[in-house]
């Protein structure tokens, strides 16, 4: 029986939360039960955007004896879920990276789905089979999903769905990031596509949020990703340019 794991390098799982504290634990500890079984060398990346709550404290104490492989990064005031997820990305440096909302609606033991293809691809990204969220949510996603392929000709099922695994080279055409919003989602599909890397999509469940309070969906936010939406694409169109190197790794891989 052959004892290989399924990715051949180092691995860093980068959390997302904001006030999580009743979700956080179960989240670490299924995230340390399937780490372990994905790489030989891991750890974990929880960025804590500004939680008024226990989400940090709770987080080490879930590690356990795994303390060592943690790194938190703490924002003193609520910046956002793109910055609070960039700011993990640019910390990790293993060879391979993946990222996943720290509020329980995904199972981290579905990191396997995305290993399991991830031989194929450079960025492998989960949609949900079915959204476990409210009506209203999956209209405004909807009409987003509308703008962006409009505007970024990026055609994918779910662009948010916040569960992917990605290889260190997806992260060097990506940066810099410039996303200040969800979109960072966006500019990753995009740069990657742009830059001939190979994008692969597994279905995984999602679970309703069972702790904690559900951000997003306002009006303000909702007009302030339009605006961000109309800027992103500007500045890429005007700042940014595939790697030259970039679509040769691709065509040699």
């Amino acid at each position: 029986m052959s004892n290989r794991l399924p990715l051949d390098g180092s691995l860093c799982l980068v959390i997302p939360a904001h006030n999580e504290a009743a979700n956080i634990e179960r989240v670490i500890s299924g995230s340390r039960r399937v780490l372990t079984r994905l790489a030989g060398r891991w750890e974990l990346i929880l960025v804590d955007d500004g939680s008024t709550d226990d989400t940090s404290e709770v987080t080490r104490r879930a590690m356990g004896e795994d303390a060592s492989r943690l790194r938190l990064i703490r924002h003193a005031s609520k910046r956002g879920y793109g910055v609070t997820v960039a700011d993990g990305l640019r910390a990790a440096d293993t060879d391979y990276v993946a990222f996943m909302d720290g509020d329980g609606q995904f199972d981290p033991a579905d990191l396997g789905r995305l290993a399991a293809v991830i031989g194929g691809a450079d960025l492998v990204a989960g949609w949900r089979e079915r959204r476990a969220d409210p009506g209203y949510r999956l209209l405004i996603a909807g009409v987003f999903n509308f703008l962006v392929r409009w505007l970024y000709g990026v055609r994918v099922r779910d662009l948010d769905c916040g569960l992917k695994l990605m290889r260190r080279r997806v992260l060097d055409v990506a940066m810099p990031l410039r996303a200040r919003s969800a979109l960072l989602n966006t500019e990753l599909f995009f740069k990657s596509q742009r830059s001939g890397l190979r994008v692969q999509q597994v279905p995984v469940p999602h679970y309703p949020r069972v702790a904690g309070v559900r951000s997003g969906a306002r009006l303000v936010p909702i007009l302030r990703a339009i605006r961000d939406l109309v800027w992103l694409r500007i500045t890429l169109a005007r700042r940014w340019r595939p790697p030259p190197t970039a679509r040769a790794v691709a065509e040699s891989s």
